[in-house]
C-alpha cells in the first residue's frame, strides 16, 4: 500500500523540522570568509547557517547535529585553515528581580503632555527620575536627546502612544524579519484581551506589575510569556530620560526571555551598520565571548556608546557584556540611594542607577513597574543620548568620563556611584 504524496511530504517536512531543532550552534570567525568555511563544513559535516554581520564578513553561525561531541568538533574546527576562533552559541535568559509592593507612581494615571505625546504623570514624574535629576538636566541645558538608541531586547510595542513618535525601523533576529514589534507573537484573541477596559495594577510572574485587567494578567502569567513587554519597558526608560532620541528595537530575546548569543552579536553589528549611536543591553550572561567582545570593539571604533546591565545575582561577580572593556556596566540602587539587594556589584560596574519599582511603558498603551538592573541600564543609555545632543562627537570614552560624574555611594563595588544626569551633561557641556 502506497502512502499518499501529501503524507510523504508532511513526514519529510517533520523530519526537517526535527533535525533543525536538534542542531547545535557554533559561532566561528574564518579569515577565508564564507567560501573557506563552507569548504571546512564539507570536511567536518556541518552547515554554515548565517553570516552574523561583522564588517569583514568573517563571522558565521555554524550548525552541527545534536549528537556531535562539541569538544571534539571544536578541536577539529580550530585546526582548519582560515579558522581564527570558535565558540559555542550560548542560550541566554533574561532574569529579573522579584517585584515589590505596587508603587504609588503606578496609580497616578493622570495624562500629561510629554514631548509630543500624552503620558501618565506617574511615569514622567516618578521618584527615580527625580533622584537622578532627569528634569533638571533637561531644563537647565535644554536637552531632550538625539541620535538613535538601539535596544537589544524582546522588541517594543510599536503602537504605544508614548513611543510612536520616536521609533525607527528595527529587526527581529529570531525569525529574521524586518520588525521590532514586542506584540507580534500574540494572536488576535490575546491582543483583544490585553486591550480591554477597567485596568488595575496586577502582578505578573512575580517580576512585573502592570496596569492590566485580571484576565489579561492570567494570560501573561505563563512561562511562555515570562518576559513579554521587557523591551517596551526598557525603551520607555530611555524615552523618559531622552524623549527626543530615536529608538531602534532589535529583537534578540523571545517572550519567554530566552535568546542566543549569535542573535545578540548579529544585532550589535546591525545597530552599528544602521546608524545607532547608543546600544542599550538589559541582559547579562556569565561566560565570556570572544566574538561579543569583537562586536563591542567594532561598535566603539565607530563611535557607538555601549551600556549593559550588571546582573541580578546580588553578588560580586563579573557578567557580560557589562564586563567587556568598552561597555558601561550599570548596577541598581533603591530610592534610598543604597545598593539593591538583588544587584550585582564589583569591577564591571561603571555606575549605578535606580532599579526598583521603575514605572515605564508596557504593551497596549499601558504602564508597568519593574525591578532589576535591566531597568537601571536604560537610565544611563538615555543619558548618553543627551550627551549626543550636546555634541555628536561623544564616544564611549568621553561618555563614560562624563557619566562618571556621579554621586558617591556608601555601598562598595558600585563604580563611580549613582548616576546624576545633570552632572553628566554639565561635564560634557564644559568639555566642549
Amino acid at each position: 500500500m502506497k502512502c499518499p504524496q501529501w503524507i510523504l511530504s508532511l513526514i519529510f517536512l517533520s523530519a526537517l523540522v526535527s533535525f533543525a531543532n536538534a542542531q547545535q550552534g557554533i559561532i566561528v570567525r574564518d579569515s577565508l570568509g564564507a567560501a573557506g568555511l563552507n569548504a571546512t563544513c564539507l570536511l567536518l559535516d556541518c552547515q554554515v547557517s548565517m553570516n552574523l554581520g561583522d564588517p569583514a564578513g568573517q563571522v558565521f553561525l555554524v550548525k552541527v547535529n545534536a549528537t556531535t561531541d562539541l569538544t571534539v568538533f571544536l578541536t577539529s574546527l580550530l585546526g582548519q585553515l582560515g579558522v581564527v576562533d570558535a565558540e559555542i552559541d550560548q542560550q541566554l535568559g533574561l532574569v529579573e528581580a522579584a517585584a515589590g509592593p505596587v508603587p504609588e507612581s503606578l496609580l497616578d494615571q493622570t495624562p500629561i503632555p510629554y514631548y509630543g505625546a500624552a503620558v501618565w504623570d506617574g511615569y514622567a514624574n516618578q521618584p527615580a527620575a527625580q533622584i537622578v535629576s532627569v528634569q533638571q538636566a533637561q531644563s537647565t541645558f535644554n536637552v531632550s536627546g538625539a541620535g538613535v538608541v538601539a535596544m537589544i531586547d524582546t522588541g517594543v510595542d510599536t503602537q504605544h502612544p508614548a513611543l510612536v513618535p520616536v521609533l525607527v525601523p528595527g529587526y527581529n533576529f529570531i525569525n529574521d524579519t524586518p520588525s521590532g514589534s514586542d506584540t507580534g507573537s500574540l494572536d488576535q484573541s490575546s491582543a483583544a484581551l490585553l486591550d480591554g477596559d477597567d485596568p488595575e495594577p496586577t502582578y505578573l510572574n512575580g517580576t512585573t506589575i502592570a496596569v492590566l485587567s485580571q484576565s489579561s494578567a492570567a494570560l501573561l502569567d505563563q512561562p511562555g510569556n515570562a518576559d513579554f513587554g521587557h523591551g517596551t519597558m526598557t525603551a520607555g526608560i530611555v524615552h523618559l530620560v531622552a524623549p527626543a532620541a530615536k529608538i531602534m528595537p532589535l529583537v534578540a530575546f523571545s517572550d519567554n526571555g530566552t535568546g542566543y548569543l549569535s542573535n545578540i552579536i548579529q544585532a550589535t553589528y546591525y545597530a552599528v551598520e544602521n546608524g545607532a549611536k547608543v546600544i542599550s543591553m538589559s541582559f547579562s550572561f556569565t561566560s565570556p565571548s570572544t566574538e561579543m567582545t569583537q562586536a563591542i570593539r567594532t561598535a566603539n571604533r565607530q563611535g557607538v556608546i555601549c551600556v549593559a546591565s550588571a546582573g541580578n545575582n546580588g553578588a560580586d561577580v563579573v557578567v557580560y557584556p557589562a564586563g567587556i572593556a568598552g561597555v558601561m556596566g550599570v548596577a541598581s540602587t533603591s530610592d534610598l540611594d543604597t545598593r539593591s539587594s538583588f544587584s550585582n556589584y564589583g569591577s564591571d560596574v561603571w555606575v549605578a542607577a535606580p532599579g526598583e519599582a521603575i514605572v515605564s511603558t508596557y504593551p497596549y498603551g499601558t504602564y508597568s513597574a519593574s525591578w532589576g538592573t535591566s531597568f537601571s541600564a536604560p537610565f544611563v543609555s538615555g543619558t548618553a543620548a543627551l550627551l549626543v545632543q550636546v555634541s555628536p562627537k561623544v564616544n564611549q570614552q568621553t561618555a563614560a568620563s562624563a557619566i562618571a560624574n556621579a554621586v558617591p555611594l556608601s555601598s562598595s563595588g558600585m563604580g563611580y556611584g549613582e548616576l546624576d544626569v545633570y552632572q553628566a551633561v554639565e561635564a560634557w557641556v564644559n568639555a566642549q
